[in-house]
């Protein structure tokens, strides 16, 4: 029989890691000369990292002092009276889940990312939102968290709570979307094989993102926010007023409401 390819060869996975979040988080306090400190229990993601930077234009956020991760920051700010952590621009799949494995290593207990995508089926004009329920593994992270499947699949016990959550606020559809390592390799075959499987969107975090989920028995809920049809169209890219900030909060303010 062939060999496997590397990124399915020598995968064991219920057996620990022998390097984890804690370890590195310990000693980046220890560099650091940082006291230890929970952060929020809700926390997002935020990879285009338009909403931090407009929090902080606005004079709404402020920095986690205990949060030690060497390569983000950490915002918190106050969202309907609850208090929010924030990493902006971890982008793609390996960095998103690194900094998740750090969140709940530091007290996060609800993680919602909220990623900028491309229209893949049309549903309309951009933008709007995809509360994504399953991600076609198109990337690498996956592969070290759960065995091979076409799909990740968000946490049945969290879609169920947010049905009919977003009636009356900025548009929401459910669905699938397509998570690639390399958005520049979105070739026209691909993307008429992902319509073909009913995928709306494609986006870089949320297979990986609900394979860390489910391995770990982590709360991670994604949605896409539908911002551009891959620059084939002039006037693309535009998220809506504020870089769509006040449409992504509204929907994450609704998120949290029904899932905490």
């Amino acid at each position: 029989m062939p060999e496997k390819p590397p990124i399915l060869a020598d995968k064991h996975y219920d057996a620990p890691s022998a390097f984890t979040p804690e370890s590195l988080l310990r000693e980046a306090r220890r560099q650091k000369g940082a006291e230890a400190g929970a952060v929020p229990k809700v926390c997002m993601l935020d990879p285009d990292g338009d909403i931090v930077r407009q929090l902080r234009a606005e004079d709404r956020a402020r920095r986690h002092e205990a949060w030690v991760c060497y390569h983000t920051e950490m915002w918190v700010f106050d969202l309907d009276g609850r208090e929010i952590g924030v990493v902006g621009c971890a982008v793609g799949a390996s960095f998103a889940v690194l900094a998740a494995e750090e969140m709940f290593a530091s007290g996060c207990e609800l993680l919602i990312s909220v990623t900028s995508s491309g229209q893949i089926s049309p549903k309309g004009a951009p933008p709007y939102f995809i509360l994504i329920d399953r991600a076609l593994r198109d990337e690498g992270t996956s592969y070290h968290y759960l065995p091979p499947s076409d799909w990740s699949t968000a946490p049945d016990h969290l879609l169920s709570r947010l049905d009919g959550a977003f009636e009356g606020g900025p548009r929401v559809l459910t669905g699938a979307t397509w998570t690639t390592d390399a958005p520049f390799r979105e070739t026209e075959a691909a993307i008429a094989a992902a319509r073909a499987r009913g995928i709306l969107a494609v986006e870089m975090e949320a297979a990986a993102l609900y394979a860390f989920a489910k391995a770990r028995d982590r709360n991670v809920i994604c949605l896409a926010h539908v911002t551009n049809q891959m620059g084939t169209i002039e006037g693309d890219f535009e998220k809506g007023e504020v870089n769509g900030t006040s449409d992504a909060l509204s929907v994450v303010s609704r998120v949290v409401t029904c899932l905490t």
